[in-house]
């Protein structure tokens, strides 16, 4: 990453909280909750005692706190990689928690009425106007960046036990600004289900998920960094 990008992320980081202007309604359609929904798509767990969203970045689980309220919690956990279960990773975790209140989640008096339920089905139209902070969302919560020695080029796929919701990321993509042709569906070895992005394609589709997010405040830094390194080393392959 660039001296310069660095420097952005930090003043990001401390100035994050002046960027972030949810609506009151956190189901109304607006880039804030667009990236939330996605996050808790990807990431998060819907039942009727409340949500909860993990992510391993501080600054997106505190913006995501910045949209949708809640407490935010702290604690270091060892996972296995989507893609190898035989591969694990050791990492902080941050995790939202927003509790039912009152027997209402968000407002709603039935977990049914979110657009994202826990019981498999994804409501998300209200957000395809902002298609890139949704996809932004979900990448952060399911997908994976990385750089792909073996071919020299920048790598993005996604991840989740939940094959119709990644089903619904393809649509997603396949219908977004940028041309970027998918896989079919796969197994992984963990048992759940992933795609990748065309190789040809991850670049542009990347720095378009990325494009000008700092206007917003809707990003994990640490996934930008990704993408920025990822992209460096491609295109220093490519020179």
């Amino acid at each position: 990453m660039s001296d310069a990008a660095a420097e952005s992320d930090a003043a990001f980081d401390s100035e994050f909280e002046l960027e972030i202007s949810p609506p009151a309604d956190p189901l109304a359609g607006h880039p804030a909750t667009a990236y939330f929904w996605g996050h808790v798509a990807g990431s998060g767990e819907v039942a009727a005692d409340g949500i909860e969203v993990a992510t391993s970045d501080e600054t997106s689980a505190q913006v995501l706190a910045a949209v949708a309220g809640g407490d935010l919690d702290r604690e270091t956990t060892t996972r296995e990689y989507a893609h190898d279960a035989s591969i694990t990773r050791t990492e902080d975790e941050f995790t939202l928690s927003i509790p039912a209140d009152e027997g209402t989640v968000l407002g709603r008096d039935s977990v049914r009425s979110l657009p994202v339920d826990g019981r498999g089905n994804y409501r998300l139209g209200a957000f395809t106007d902002a298609d890139r902070e949704l996809l932004r969302g979900l990448l952060e919560g399911c997908g994976t960046i990385c750089f792909k020695s073996s071919s020299g080029t920048v790598g993005i796929s996604f991840v989740h036990a939940d094959r119709d919701l990644l089903a619904l990321v393809r649509e997603l993509i396949a219908d977004c600004p940028v041309e970027a042709p998918v896989g079919e569906l796969g197994d992984t070895s963990s048992g759940g289900y992933w795609f990748g992005v065309d190789d040809a394609a991850a670049s542009a589709f990347g720095t378009w998920l990325y494009e000008d997010c700092e206007e917003t405040g809707l990003f994990a830094p640490n996934r930008r960094r990704k993408l920025e390194r990822s992209l460096e080393q491609a295109t220093a392959i490519d020179d």
